[in-house]
């Protein structure tokens, strides 16, 4: 069946047989169209004919295909639903089947003329009477964006696919016959004057003597004009003027002689005078690009800079706002510190006032009820110094703390500290946290300065920790970013001593904590002994070591 359209505006189906033998209904507003052959009459249905318009036949030829779909080269590749499938290329006049797939008008006529047509998407048997024109798809279609089909000449224009006939009848790249119908040469449209004028072997033209319109072929003109008895007249003419006035002519050409040899001396002073000028102007010119290509650098570096102040601000501004809480919190405690104190003083003067008084019954009674105050307080006062101490350990923290993935420890009393290590009083040391962000990984490093393992009495051994932190459950797990170590050189040299590694996913080291940290992994052969001890790495009895997590490619929690 096909769709149509009933007095009310509604769709309705008629079955295809009834409209047309070609599945095609006639068309009625395009008289101009000559149909190529084994393309049925009508290439449009009545609904979307009011959108081809009038076409020259050059263009409505070359616009249909003779067989299958479109295969022009669209802006946008088409949705799937849009192609034949049997040609596979973009349907042209989409018909329908019973079992929902759809063909090209000629894929379906070609199918349908074979003995026990079936549709080769399922193999399920096809019946005239049971095929539809798609008339939403084809609309669909019309609409969708290509290119010009003389792209390939020079065209840059794109439109829809339905705009195409009325394009090419306008289109200076579209390839046309000559418009006098007798030469056989296809042309470019805007190379039509030039071959009227120049190229055509049936043009005409006019006789320069007698105005008389001839062909050029065979050189009929030419001859026209010799024997042309006005050609004649006019060549005894010019050649009595000639004789006549030979001295005049050639005055008047040496006059001009002159003139022109003056003004060419005159270009060539002017000429002389800008190459002198052009090596300098070169010159400066090379200068010049030099210049904007350092200043281009210089602006990049500046962008990059402050690309990483704004970040390095950012968390700054975040660990401000940290440490301001934190001072407020503290400045509370230390305020309710001081009111206590001041309360535990004026108990201690009621005391000893009670204690130099009489010692009455009730005045036993009071003693013992202000020792039993006086206790509960000084365990109050116990509980905020406790309190205070681990604000003050937090704040620490805080103030030294990292959220930009580096680490850099300061580790001071190094020779005191090496002796407890060799004495096995104090192992190893654990620096201060520090983050991938501010909502991101807790990690920290661990140092044996005797030694650990394999390096154990030979060479420093340096590990890194991940630590349980507060936003675990919005990162991705296992730790994978790639981690640098470095011992740094204090020295102009600065010849620092690094390692890297990248974490082992199947280790339990870089999963996610279970308790406070995981267990350490690292470097058991980190530097010798030997060779710190000796260079500018120790400086004041102090070290310096650097932690460094690659966080360019970690994404936001």
């Amino acid at each position: 069946m096909s769709a149509g359209h009933s007095v009310d505006g509604r769709e309705v189906q008629v079955p295809l047989q009834q409209v047309a033998p070609s599945l095609a209904p006639p068309l009625s507003v395009a008289p101009l169209i000559t149909p190529p052959p084994n393309r049925p009459a009508n290439p449009w249905p009545p609904s979307d004919s009011s959108q081809v318009g009038v076409l020259h036949s050059g263009a409505a030829a070359a616009f249909l295909p003779l067989h299958g779909g479109f295969t022009d080269h669209f802006v946008e590749s088409p949705e799937e639903k849009y192609r034949c499938e049997s040609c596979r290329l973009v349907l042209c006049q989409p018909r329908q089947t019973e079992c929902g797939h759809r063909f090209c008008q000629s894929c379906i006529a070609r199918i349908l003329s074979g003995p026990k047509p079936v549709c080769p998407a399922d193999m399920e048997p096809l019946f005239s009477n049971k095929i539809f024109r798609d008339v939403c798809c084809h609309r669909e279609i019309m609409a969708l964006k290509v290119h010009c089909r003389s792209e390939k000449q020079g065209c840059q224009e794109c439109m829809n696919l339905q705009q195409i006939p009325e394009h090419l009848n306008v289109c200076p790249f579209f390839e046309v016959p000559c418009p006098l119908g007798k030469c056989k040469e296809r042309m470019m449209r805007k190379e039509i004057p030039e071959h009227l004028s120049y190229r055509c072997k049936h043009r005409q033209a006019a006789c320069d003597f007698c105005a008389a319109n001839m062909p050029l072929a065979d050189l009929q003109l030419a001859s026209h004009q010799h024997e042309c008895p006005k050609a004649q007249a006019l060549n005894q003419e010019v050649r009595q003027h000639q004789n006549t006035c030979a001295a005049e002519h050639l005055r008047l050409m040496l006059v001009k002689n002159i003139s022109l040899e003056s003004k060419v001396d005159e270009v060539k002073d002017e000429l002389m005078d800008k190459c002198k000028v052009l090596p300098v102007f070169s010159t400066r010119l090379c200068e010049l690009e030099k210049h904007n290509t350092e200043l281009r650098e210089k602006n990049r570096h500046l962008e990059q800079k402050v690309v990483s102040m704004q970040k390095l601000m950012s968390s700054h501004s975040e660990k401000l706002l940290e440490v301001e809480l934190e001072l407020r919190s503290l400045t509370l405690l230390r305020e309710e510190l001081d009111k206590l104190r001041l309360s535990l003083d004026s108990v201690r003067s009621r005391l000893c006032a009670l204690e130099q008084g009489g010692r009455s019954g009730g005045g036993t009674l009071t003693l013992a009820s202000l020792e039993t105050q006086l206790h509960r307080h000084g365990d109050m006062l116990s509980v905020h110094d406790i309190r205070l101490a681990d604000m003050d350990l937090r704040f620490q923290v805080l103030e030294t703390a990292s959220y930009n993935g580096t680490l850099i420890w300061k580790i001071r009393d190094y020779k005191r500290r090496k002796q407890e290590a060799v004495a096995a009083k104090t192992l190893s040391l654990y620096s201060q946290p520090f983050y991938t962000g501010y909502f991101g990984y807790k990690m920290c490093a661990r140092v044996y300065l005797n030694g650990d393992g394999m390096g154990k009495g030979t060479h420093l051994s340096l590990f890194f920790v991940v630590m349980r932190g507060e936003y675990d459950a919005l990162l991705p797990w296992p730790f994978k970013q790639k981690v640098n170590l470095m011992l740094m050189d204090q020295g102009p040299a600065r010849k620092h001593l690094g390692d890297a590694f990248k974490p082992d996913p199947n280790s339990s080291s870089f999963r996610r904590p279970a308790a406070e940290m995981n267990i350490a992994s690292g470097c058991p052969l980190f530097v010798s002994q030997s060779v710190l001890e000796s260079a500018s790495y120790i400086k004041d009895d102090t070290i310096f070591i650097k932690v460094t997590v690659d966080t360019s490619d970690l994404p936001d929690p």
